[in-house]
């Protein structure tokens, strides 16, 4: 009765009404019609309708039209009467139709369930849109996930479809893009995806079991443009057909709130991220989850994003049902079961129900699934092909849902017992994933047939635990119309070959393949494919952009228009034809991307070169072929396979390689390379052409090694070095030019000049080997008598006489480098027994002999001394700087020296010793208050200074640098009666007033008033004009005119004429009895000891240096130093010279010792650099009023005074402002440039122009940008205007603010574009810059605006910066275009021929000469020129090069006569 009753129900289930079938299934019904229009898509292609045409109208033709009317009308009398319609009409039954019965359905007491059986369009199988199905993801997608579906079927989920969460991060990165200007105006409102949308690889992994829902069924061919991507392989391709969504609230949106018992599973999405946990979104209306950290923190230490599906089970429902806790336990989530549940819509695919076997059909089982509903299990989800043999009726078993059938009543599940679908995981085969086991490609000899069914396909056993599905269509080439279990080619128990082409992980099947195409197929997939093989394939199609190949099947490859052949083909359509055969190599593999790129070089294709495919492959010495992918100025990038990169350098290019690389090499070109070397650690890998083509390895360099003394014969000079064959070896040895230059005390460029060929050269060291190229570097061996041998960290002792390279400095000193990985330091104290002699620094590259005096063996270091006292101990040698090894050496008062180790905040850190330093505060630094002090000491500086106080115990050292200190700590202070009248006094102005200034003495709290007529001599001068230049603190000699001691009154004048010539008894007495050990403190200067006559007068402080500085011309702008600024010394002896500053000016000129000594007292030393000697005492107490005209002004009065005699030096003007800025008066140094340009005359254009210079610079450095461009605009209109555009551009580059003068140029240019020097001037700054493209862009840009006439000269002015700035061949180059064109042009000969003598090049210039006098000239011209030849050879040549040129000169001369 009960298996009536179910028989019924099936029945009704099958039977259902119009109504049902098309409530349930809306496009089961429209069949036809749906025939119909898929056929009419087939046939018409893919669709490009408007959805809502014009006017109306259809895009269908006439036919079409009327075939849709004929079924619609027919589906219209088929709902109207088929109620009338006799019930015994069926249509007729085909093998496998899910609506017929049929014998064995009566003989097994029910029916199995299968979704892919063979029906309409619009429906694979039984998959209808609302379906709830278990899937298991295969691949993750960048849009999309591809998932394995029961029976064999692929699906795809969309981006989407994942929750509403995610879906709604996506919908903001939507709208942030639309409203990207808006939202970036509130930054933290601004989502960005690469912070906050995860990518789905992130939050899926392919194994993955999903609960989904189907959303769409698409027809085939109608799924092009679903935005899931290129299809990769068939998988993807078939899973686009079937569209699911797995977010929550559709996929749980059925379930009853009483059923979630503890142990229920289901789907959430992270909803958002709390302090104790997550919320998650459950999708079931009114009820909210929750995922404690506590609960997570038991399985996984992984965090959660918000959007992410999980899995979960619910451990706790609240009382009141709107809350709900739930645990991610992965043991639990495939444990847990259902016993019960109160509707139907609760039971989810993927949950473990407990069921009964109801019947035991021969293809599967029946089942009742929680003792209301039925249940189907076929043979794919059994773990056996004999249900019998394990199960019986009545039986209890666990099973997992897939799917619940579509329209059944009563409902109805089908089911898996499969072990790994109950387990939760993927198949598995040895204990490995299946697909590792069994890789696409695999051909299996033998699989045996377990299972036939009818039109769909056959099982076949791989092994007994591994099973594989081949699909009808598979199984043969020719077409299989049906199936048979005991009969036919594939029946049961025979014996095939097959191959794997996929897996259907879901069912745990592999995907197999008999047909005998597959089977001889290369590649299956693009991973087969092995890179640098060699394979054959056919010609697909040819587009200007590529070459699309066919390899195997649906594997095809790409070949580059750069690959079509060993050079471009001008007609590639010729060659390549489609249908055609074509030979190749495998270039490339990326499987991530299914892409295969090809190449048809046959040079590449025939290569029996072993072939690099990873950087790891390219080892030195190896010789193999590539392909230049990219060609730069200095070095070359050849690829090599599957992306590797390798990098030829210039001189690795080609034997004797002349002129750029560009037009000897093109993109494109196979080359065949040997490998030089490769940097793991950086990527880099070195190749050469030039030694690939020599099959010799490099030569052996094992019989040298690093610290032996080797001797060698010169074999060629280059610019920078000397190439060395060593004797006997015969090894190439590299010796720097500089180096052997300090050894023989000259120029390099003489000793280039004088080397020869075959020279020998003897006592060189070996400091480094290369093995890879087969070089040493050799250095010239220190000075010393006795020989140095190889240092040995075992044997070495404190003592010894050792010889190394200095390899850099640091801040302990110079670091030299010995054999093997030993390394020494010498630290600046320990270099001589004078400092001021020796050298604290030597040179870098220098070879030096020192004694170790300490040795550390576990660091390999040794620290060394190069003092004459120690190296040769049995000498003499006075030691002025004695060696300070411990703070016991140091007593208060002892003077010392040593060099500044650091400039710091609070003053000075002076490096005394090894490991002692002294501090020096800023109060002890100089005399009087100096405001700017940190420009006049800079590191490694030798100073010195008197020990104040040693902290023994603390190790801590005060120095101090002061040239009064008072040791008493008294001060014994003057009083009026210690002075009187007629003397000369120094001072500081106290007070100004508007009748006078107070000045108060030094030494003393004496003051008194200079009245402002004691000011000037001239009687008709502006002294309230004077008067207002004083300020408080302004340094003052003056003349004492009375003194009243009963009202304790003093009185002073400040008239020139007030003081005399030789007033300084008392200052030079001063000077002696400060004359004591200390000398002078602070900075140590290096000048003669000897000083002539004239020096030593006062009157008369100029020098020949300072001859030579008046008569050169001050550069506008050439290096302004702009903090601190420091007064130049004039050394006009009566009034003040107007200079010509056309080149520009600087802030600041360093003075020569005499100017130092001008200008302030002793007390006042910290504002100069010092002398040694005493009678520099004599001229530190100058009068500072009356003498202007032999020193520079030192207060606002004394230039004041000076601008009244001359009102338009702009020198005096720009020097008052540099005054202004020391004192930090920007605004007041800015009235005085304004001052100037009011008061210098009209006519004096340069004069102004100087002063609008100076202005620029001042609003450069402290003033805005408006500032400047008003400054800027201000001097265009009074000035020349291309002048100012080119200082402004100047000023912009020496203040480093490169980014502002590339700009002003480019205004220059634009607005000049017909100036030449506009141009020039631009290029130059590209090439200081090092930006040598952009400067070379810039010549032909410029020939296109300027006249013609300016074209020589800027061709020939871009010439020269190449020499000087740039690439001194590309010089050449363009020089040898100009004389070709021009060879009458004798200047620019001139010229080329000076630019080829600075680069030392003597064969180039005599050949140069010899090339001028081919061409006939005048007897003058010739003589300057055989005069210029001359010169050139007595000064870089060679007395055989001098006597060639008389020669050349007598024979000319002899021509031109005869002639």
């Amino acid at each position: 009765m009960a298996k009536a009753t179910k028989r019924t129900l099936e029945g009704a289930g099958e039977g259902t009404s119009p109504k049902k079938i098309k409530l349930a299934s809306k496009p089961e019904k429209k069949h036809k019609s749906e025939v119909a229009q898929v056929s009419v898509q087939t046939l018409s292609g893919p669709s490009d309708e408007v959805d809502f045409p014009r006017g109306g109208g259809t895009s269908f033709t006439p036919a079409e039209v009327k075939t849709i009317r004929a079924e619609a009308q027919r589906e219209a009398n088929e709902d109207i009467f088929k109620a009338t319609m006799p019930k015994h009409k069926k249509r007729k039954s085909h093998p496998g139709d899910p609506g017929t019965s049929g014998n064995n359905e009566r003989k097994s007491g029910g029916r199995i369930e299968h979704l892919n059986y063979k029906v309409r369009i619009l429906r694979i199988g039984r998959v209808v849109v609302g379906m709830k199905i278990l899937c298991q993801i295969v691949s993750v997608e960048s849009l999309s996930l591809i998932v394995s579906l029961p029976n064999q079927l692929f699906g795809h989920i969309p981006i989407t479809q994942i929750s509403s969460e995610f879906t709604a991060l996506l919908e903001k990165i939507d709208k942030s893009v639309e409203e990207e200007d808006e939202e970036s105006e509130d930054e933290d409102d601004t989502l960005r995806p690469q912070q906050k949308i995860p990518e789905l690889a992130e939050i899926f992994t392919p194994g993955q079991y999903l609960r989904a829902i189907v959303t769409d069924v698409h027809a085939p061919g109608t799924t092009d443009n679903f935005g899931v991507g290129r299809p990769k392989d068939d998988s993807q391709r078939v899973s686009r057909r079937v569209e699911l969504s797995i977010e929550p609230h559709k996929v749980n949106g059925g379930i009853v709130v009483k059923d979630l018992t503890p142990g229920f599973t289901l789907s959430a999405a992270v909803k958002s991220v709390e302090d104790h946990g997550y919320i998650l979104d459950t999708g079931i209306p009114g009820l909210s989850g929750f995922l404690s950290f506590k609960e997570i923190g038991k399985i996984t230490e992984v965090k959660y994003r918000v959007g992410q599906l999980l899995d979960v089970y619910v451990t706790k429902l609240s009382s009141n049902r709107r809350t709900c806790n739930f645990g991610v336990d992965p043991n639990k989530l495939a444990s847990n079961f259902m016993t019960e549940v109160s509707n139907v819509a609760s039971v989810l695919p993927g949950a473990l129900v407990q069921c009964l076997v109801a019947a035991i059909p021969d293809h599967g089982l029946g089942l009742q699934v929680l003792g209301y509903f039925d249940g189907t299990i076929d043979l794919h989800h059994l773990p056996t092909r004999d249900p019998s043999a394990k199960y019986k009726a009545g039986q209890k078993v666990k099973a997992r849902v897939l799917y619940e059938l579509p329209a059944a009543s009563p409902p109805k599940f089908a089911l898996s017992l499969a072990d790994h679908v109950l387990a939760l995981r993927t198949k598995q085969a040895e204990n490995t994933h299946i697909s590792k086991s069994y890789p696409i490609g695999t051909i299996l000899d033998s699989v045996k047939v377990i299972g036939v069914e009818g039109e769909h396909g056959v099982t076949v056993e791989v092994t007994p635990d591994v099973a594989g599905f081949i699909h009808i269509s598979h199984l043969s080439d020719q077409h299989v119309p049906g199936l048979a279990e005991k009969s036919g080619h594939w029946k049961l128990g025979t014996i095939h070959r097959a191959r794997v082409t996929g897996y259907f992980a879901l069912d745990g099947y592999l995907q197999l393949s008999l047909r005998s195409s597959v089977l001889e197929k290369k590649f299956l997939q693009v991973s087969d494919v092995t890179v640098g093989e060699v394979v054959k394939g056919t010609i697909k199609k040819l587009t200007e952009s590529a070459l699309f190949v066919s390899l195997s099947g649906s594997v095809d490859g790409v070949v580059w228009p750069i690959h079509f052949a060993d050079i471009p083909l001008k007609h590639p359509q010729k060659r390549f034809k489609p249908g055609g055969f074509i030979k190749c190599r495998i270039l490339v593999v990326d499987p991530t991307r299914a892409r295969i790129i090809l190449t048809a070089k046959r040079t590449l294709v025939e290569s029996e070169h072993p072939i690099i495919t990873k950087a790891e492959d390219a080892k030195a010495g190896l010789v193999t072929h590539g392909v230049i992918s990219k060609v730069f100025e200095k070095h070359l990038q050849v690829e090599f396979y599957n992306g590797t990169k390798g990098v030829v350098l210039h001189r690795e290019a080609s034997e004797g390689m002349v002129g750029a690389l560009t037009e000897v090499f093109k993109p494109g070109k196979p080359v065949l390379v040997r490998i030089l070397s490769n940097d793991k650690e950086k990527g880099r890998i070195l190749a050469s052409i030039r030694q690939a083509t020599t099959n010799t390895a490099p030569p052996d360099i094992s019989a040298v090694e690093v610290g032996n003394s080797v001797e060698g014969i010169i074999s060629d000079v280059h610019r920078d070095n000397v190439l060395l064959n060593l004797q006997p070896s015969n090894i190439r040895a590299l010796l720097s030019l500089k180096n052997l230059a300090n050894r023989r005390g000259s120029t390099v460029a003489q000793l280039r000049a004088n080397l020869a060929t075959g020279e020998k050269l003897d006592e060189l060291l070996v400091v480094s080997r290369n093995a890879e190229q087969g070089f040493v570097i050799v250095a010239n061996k220190p000075t010393a008598k006795p020989a140095l041998g190889a240092v040995s960290i075992d044997t070495v002792q404190v003592g010894q006489i050792v010889g190394g390279r200095v390899v850099k400095h640091d801040r302990r000193g110079a670091l030299v480098k010995f054999n093997g990985r030993i390394t020494g330091s010498l630290h600046p104290t320990d270099t001589s027994d004078d400092y001021e002699a020796g050298s604290p620094f030597p040179n870098v590259d220098s070879v030096l002999k020192a004694v170790v005096i300490a040795v550390d063996r576990e660091r390999k270091h040794l620290t060394l001394s190069t003092r004459k006292s120690r190296v040769e101990p049995s000498e003499s040698h006075a030691v002025v700087d004695p060696v300070i090894t411990s703070i016991e050496d140091l007593k208060p008062g002892t003077f010392v020296r040593g060099f500044v180790k650091n400039v710091v905040e609070h003053g000075l850190f002076v490096s005394i010793g090894r490991d002692l330093d002294a501090r020096v505060q800023i109060k002890e630094l100089f005399d009087e208050y100096i405001k700017e002090w940190k420009p006049r000491f800079q590191t490694n500086q030798l100073v010195k200074g008197k020990i104040l106080s040693v902290d023994k115990e603390n190790c801590k050292i005060e120095m101090s640098f002061r040239t009064k200190l008072n040791t008493t700590g008294k001060t014994s202070l003057l009083t009026l009666r210690d002075f009187e009248e007629g003397q000369t006094v120094h001072g500081h102005v106290k007070k100004v007033e508007d009748y006078g200034l107070f000045i108060e003495l030094d030494d003393s709290k004496v003051s008194g008033l200079c009245h402002k007529s004691e000011l000037s001599d001239n009687k008709d001068a502006d002294v309230t004009l004077a008067l207002r230049s004083f300020r408080e603190g302004d340094r003052v000699k003056a003349f004492i005119t009375s003194i009243d001691l009963e009202r304790k009154r003093i009185s002073f004048g400040l008239k020139p004429s007030y003081f005399g010539e030789n007033e300084d008894s008392d200052s030079e007495a001063e000077g002696s009895d400060n004359g004591s050990e200390s000398g002078v403190l602070g900075v140590v200067a290096a000048e003669d000891e000897e000083m002539s006559d004239a020096q030593e007068e006062v009157q008369e402080p100029e020098s020949s240096d300072d001859e030579e500085e008046e008569d050169e011309p001050i550069q506008v702008d050439s290096e302004p130093k702009f903090a601190p600024i420091e007064p130049v010394a004039s050394t006009s002896k009566s009034s003040v010279v107007t200079l010509d500053v056309k080149g520009g000016f600087k802030w600041t000129e360093e003075p020569d010792e005499d100017e130092m000594s001008v200008g302030s007292s002793s007390e006042s030393s910290g504002d100069e650099k010092i002398g040694k000697k005493k009678r520099k005492r004599k001229q530190v107490e100058l009068d500072l009023t009356g003498d202007m005209h032999t020193r520079m002004p030192e207060s606002n009065a004394d230039f004041e005074r000076l601008l009244l005699g001359s009102p338009n030096s702009s020198y005096l003007w720009i020097q008052y402002m540099s005054f202004q800025i020391q004192l930090s008066e920007i605004g007041k140094a800015h009235e005085v440039a304004q001052r100037a340009l009011q008061t210098i005359n009209f006519r004096e254009e340069q004069e102004r122009l100087n002063v609008w210079i100076a202005l620029l610079n001042l609003e450069n450095i402290y003033g805005t940008e408006q500032a400047i461009e008003d400054t800027f605009k201000d001097a265009v209109r009074r000035n020349d205007a291309k002048t100012v555009y080119l200082r402004l551009a100047t000023i912009f580059e020496q203040s480093e603010k490169f980014d502002k003068a590339e700009e002003q140029y480019k205004k220059t240019v634009k607005k000049f574009s017909r100036s030449s020097k506009a141009w020039t001037r631009f290029g130059e700054f590209y090439l200081n810059r090092g930006q040598l493209e952009q400067s070379r862009q810039l010549l032909p840009r410029s020939l296109q605006s300027l006249e013609k006439h300016k074209h020589l000269k800027t061709i020939s002015r871009f010439a020269q910066l190449e020499y000087k700035l740039g690439d001194p061949e590309r010089g050449k180059t363009i020089f040898e275009g100009i004389v070709d064109s021009h060879p009458k042009r004798w200047d620019l000969w001139s010229i080329y021929i000076d630019m080829a003598a600075s680069q030392g090049d003597t064969m180039s210039v005599r050949s140069l000469f010899d090339r001028v006098f081919t061409h006939k000239m005048t007897s003058h011209k010739a003589k300057s020129f055989f005069k210029k030849w001359l010169d050139l050879e007595k000064g870089g040549g060679d007395e055989e090069g001098v006597e060639v040129v008389k020669q050349k000169a007598i024979e000319w001369t002899q021509k031109a006569v005869n002639s």
